[in-house]
Formats: C-alpha cells, structure tokens, sequence
C-alpha cells in the first residue's frame, strides 16, 4: 500500500470489523521543535490514534557519525511495534501535518522489514480535520503485542555506496529544496552544496497546493529521467522517504535509501560537495 485518502480512513475506522486490524499512528514533528508535535497530539487527533515520536522512536540518537537520525536497531523498532499493539497482519496508516514528509519514514521502515500493509495518510491531519472527520484529546488504551523477529534493514546504502554508485552512473536524487542543494541556504548542517552528481527532486514537489499527493501521472512525469534502483537522500533520511514513497508509487523499483544522508556526508571533510 502507498497513500490513503481522509475518507476511507474514516470508513474503516467507522467498520467494527476492520478497526481492530488498523492502528492509526500521528508522526506530527518539527525540526525546530521537538516537542511540538506531541503538544499538538495531545490537543487533538485522530481518534485511536497513537503518538510516534521521530526524533526518540524512528531514530536512534546514541548512534554518532552517522547524520541527525540515525536508524534504531530493527529489535529496537520491533519492541516499538509491539507497544504500539501492531503485528504482521495490522494495516499501518501513519499520518502528520507536513503533507507526509514525516510520515513517510514509518512507512518506509515498515516497508524496510518486510510489513507491506502500511499507508500515509494523504493530505495528513491538516485535510481530516478539514474534511470535518473528528479529533479527540483521548489517548487510546493499546493492548501491546510481540512482533515477530525482524530481518535487518533493507534497502538502505553508505556514503561509500553513494560514492561508488556515482562512479558507475547510478542515480542519485537530493530530495531537499533547490537552495539548500544548491548551497544557498544551509540551516543546520556542517557544509552547505550536494553531493556531487545528485539531481534534485524536492520531496515536496509531490504534492499538489493543498497538500496532497499528485495524481500518478504527474508523479510519473515528475520522476522521469530516473532509473530503477535509484539513491536517494536528504538532510537526514526522513523526507527522503517521501521521494521513495512518491517513486514506488511511480512503479520506480527497488529505489534505496541513504540514511545518513547530507548530514552524515557534509560532516566527514573527505567527501566532496558541490554547489549551484
């Protein structure tokens, strides 16, 4: 599964039969603060929804060296499956304010190990809330559950990876905005450019203006000119995710993820950088 629409969520969870096999997850986080996101969970959500925290739950910040979030453990993301009451048959649908920049990275570590029923919730919590569909201020009371033995990571690459995809023409996509790929503007990491020979796609050139994704042709378009098996970055590996979201969606296969990303790579003077 890839994205899901506010009203189909709401019929599902309106469906005795099929709420007990869904858990709604609230991914709503902000860069510039981290706490923001579980006030504004805590204010209202949708109902059953449970608060997944990025920076502490889908990162892993004892982890150096290696960018700003880190992958956890996959035993560490297992146990976090299992309080969160999911198991191998649960549908997923993960939602934030963000148009799913945030959401996309549960998505994708589901995605990585093998737990193929999962969504974003298009348009997030932003267009449910327009859609008139309820909140409520209501934690949900989760009975938690062993979820089986992990495989490791899939899909993922290292900086030396990038660097050796590079040499033999892979594709290499920065999925940032254009004046941080470029080198204008650098807010946060230690160099300002891009790896040099990645092509920018801004992440958020997926959606339309109101936040949601754009219609599969358009998604298609946007992505032409990228090969299968494509890496993709960002500054931290997280909106990263939303290209790799928008590329599966394009039937773009086996599209991989460099989960250091800019953050890793502009700190280790060794690698190179380009700008403009």
């Amino acid at each position: 599964m890839g994205i899901m629409s506010v009203d189909e969520l709401s019929e599902s969870l309106a469906s005795d039969a099929l709420v007990a096999d869904i858990a709604v997850c609230d991914v709503r986080f902000y860069l510039t603060d981290h706490e923001q996101g579980r006030r504004e969970y805590d204010a209202g959500h949708i109902p059953g929804a449970r608060f997944v925290d990025l920076h502490t739950e889908l990162a892993d910040q004892s982890v150096t060296g290696h960018g700003r979030h880190p992958l956890p453990d996959v035993n560490d993301f297992r146990m976090l499956l299992g309080r969160l009451g999911i198991q191998p048959n649960t549908l997923v649908v993960a939602y934030d304010a963000a148009g799913g920049a945030i959401a996309s990275r549960l998505w994708w570590m589901l995605r990585s190990v093998g737990h193929n029923r999962v969504a974003v919730l298009d348009g997030g919590f932003p267009a449910w809330v327009a859609a008139g569909h309820p909140i409520t201020a209501d934690v949900p009371i989760v009975i938690p559950t062993e979820y089986p033995v992990l495989p490791d990571w899939t899909g993922t690459v290292t900086a030396d990876d990038v660097a050796e995809g590079l040499a033999y023409g892979a594709t290499v996509v920065d999925s940032r905005s254009p004046d941080r790929y470029r080198g204008v503007h650098e807010p946060i990491d230690a160099r300002a450019g891009h790896i040099p020979g990645a092509r920018n796609l801004f992440h958020a050139s997926n959606l339309d203006d109101t936040g949601h994704f754009l219609p599969l042709p358009e998604l298609i378009a946007n992505f032409a000119g990228v090969a299968s098996r494509p890496i993709v970055y960002c500054g931290s590996g997280v909106s990263a995710c939303h290209n790799l979201l928008a590329m599966s969606l394009a039937n773009i296969n086996e599209a991989r993820l460099y989960p250091g990303s800019w953050s890793e790579w502009s700190n280790d003077a060794s690698r190179p950088a380009s700008s403009g």
